[in-house]
This record gives structure tokens, C-alpha cells and sequence, in this order.
């Protein structure tokens, strides 16, 4: 796994082999922010990582400029990883939640400007998650919803759905808090 780019652009981070956890390819993290620079100026951002996994996406928000990031994480191994990968970067903008993402968005008090979410694609739950994430009010007026989800899912009919991209089997939908 490696930063893309930013301010630790180039560093890799090797992810055990006994993970369960997917990374979003980079190919496809590559694109998807080349598209929200159109969208949000991450710089000075808060930004709010949901079933961080490895903590990709985390990295690469803090590497861009983000103020604060939190990343909620129920694996333990998982959190682990990504604790060790933070302290490697020697950074202090970023707050690790190790918990159930569900139980952290309905009670969560803070809002952020970006939120990003990458579930298990099998995750009986999934297709509630824009619902619960614009519900519990965790984003900002101008904030920026980004959710990874499977083929078989379509949020199009969403009132916050924006636009959908799809790079290879990873799909993208794009939720603003804008109406």
C-alpha cells in the first residue's frame, strides 16, 4: 500500500498477508481524488474514514493536508496496523476509533467536510449506510460524502446523490450535502 501523493507521497506501508481487509486499489484511489479536487480543498479539511480497514484512505487524507482525521475501525488487527502506519508518518491529526462504525455515526457529536466509507461489499447493512450517515447530521453544510460499495448496489435515486464513478469492480458514489 502507498501514498499517492502529498506530503508523505511515496511512502509504502506492506499489509500482513492475514488480513481480511481490501485496500482500495490505487489505481482507483488515484482517480477518485484527481475527481473530489473538483468537489473539496482537503487542506484545512476534517475528514471522517467509516470501516477504515488498512487505513489507506486515512494516510492519503493526512498526506494531502487535512487538519484532523478520524478513522473508525472494528478489526483489532486492523487497528493495529493502522496505529503503527500513523506513528510512522509521525503525525498528530489523526484520532483512531476502534469500534463499531454504526454504533460510532449515532452517536458521533462532530461534523466533518469529508466522510468516506468502504463497508465489506457483503455487509447486510450497506445500503443503509447513506440514510444513516446524512440522518445523524455528521456532515458539514458543504460536506462531501464518498461511498465504495459493489456493482450491485445503485444509489442514484439518493436526494444527496451527486455522481457515481467506477474503476474496475470498485464503484464509487458521490453524496453532497448540498440540495
Amino acid at each position: 500500500m502507498r501514498i499517492i501523493t502529498g506530503i508523505y507521497k511515496g511512502r509504502h506501508f506492506d499489509i500482513p498477508r492475514t488480513f481480511k481487509a481490501r485496500p482500495t486499489t490505487d489505481f482507483a484511489k488515484e482517480n477518485l481524488f484527481n475527481v473530489l479536487r473538483g468537489y473539496i480543498d482537503f487542506e484545512d479539511s476534517t475528514a471522517l474514514d467509516l470501516f477504515a480497514g488498512t487505513g489507506s484512505i486515512s494516510l492519503e487524507l493526512l498526506s494531502r493536508g487535512c487538519q484532523q482525521v478520524v478513522s473508525v475501525e472494528a478489526d483489532r488487527d486492523h487497528a493495529r496496523f493502522i496505529d503503527q502506519c500513523i506513528k510512522k508518518i509521525g503525525t498528530d491529526k489523526h484520532q483512531l476509533i476502534r469500534g463499531d462504525v454504526f454504533k460510532f455515526v449515532k452517536r458521533c457529536n462532530q461534523q466533518f467536510q469529508f466522510v468516506f466509507a468502504d463497508p465489506p461489499y457483503a455487509l447486510p447493512e450497506l445500503p443503509t449506510i447513506p440514510d444513516q450517515i446524512f440522518a445523524n447530521n455528521i456532515l458539514t453544510d458543504d460536506g462531501l460524502f464518498v461511498f465504495e460499495h459493489g456493482n450491485s448496489n445503485d444509489f442514484s435515486d439518493h436526494p444527496h446523490f451527486v455522481e457515481k464513478r467506477i474503476y474496475g469492480s470498485v464503484n464509487f458514489s458521490i453524496f453532497t450535502n448540498k440540495q
